[in-house]
């Protein structure tokens, strides 16, 4: 009964984790086309909040970024600033490793993060060390961007442990 019992509880956490996200081949909603580099080369500013599993809102945020492109490297310096007065900064190294094809690197994450535009869609998937209030997480980003307009961007990244869905957080970037 046990088994049974335990067989049951991971079908449903592996049904859980996979559901309820975006693929690669869902149908593009627009005609334009993201360029990251374009996107985010100057002053973005951008608001958010992380939701966890059950929807309730956890932290809001906003995070001031300067980027600059140099024709391969797209660096974001990325500067939180959390409702609650915490700070924090993160700095991305993108390459453009094809002609939508991106890998990065930034302080915690593990190995390379990986990311492919498609139409007016990015996807983004990497695994971090994520700084939280009792020391670091390590978790798993899989982070949706859609291009609203010619200056927001929309960003849904679906954080997740050992495969299981920890909560979202959702973000508004707007080119300055």
């Amino acid at each position: 009964m046990m088994r049974k019992n335990l067989a049951l509880l991971l079908l449903f956490l592996g049904l859980a984790a996979c559901s309820g996200t975006p693929g690669e081949n869902d149908e593009l909603l627009s005609e334009r086309q993201l360029n990251l580099e374009e996107f985010f080369e100057g002053q973005t500013v951008a608001y958010g909040q992380f939701q966890d599993r059950f929807g309730t809102v956890q932290r809001r945020f906003t995070v001031d970024i300067e980027g600059t492109w140099d024709g391969s490297t797209l660096r974001l310096v990325e500067d939180f600033l959390y409702d609650d007065g915490e700070t924090e900064q993160r700095i991305w190294t993108l390459k453009k490793t094809g002609e939508d094809s991106w890998e990065g690197s930034a302080p915690g994450v593990l190995g390379v993060a990986t990311g492919m535009e498609r139409g007016d869609t990015f996807n983004w998937r990497y695994r971090i060390d994520l700084p939280v209030r009792s020391g670091t997480m390590r978790v798993d980003f899989n982070d949706w961007m859609w291009l609203q307009s010619e200056d927001r961007l929309l960003n849904r990244a679906y954080v997740s442990r050992f495969g299981v869905r920890l909560g979202e957080a959702i973000i508004q970037f707007e080119k300055l």
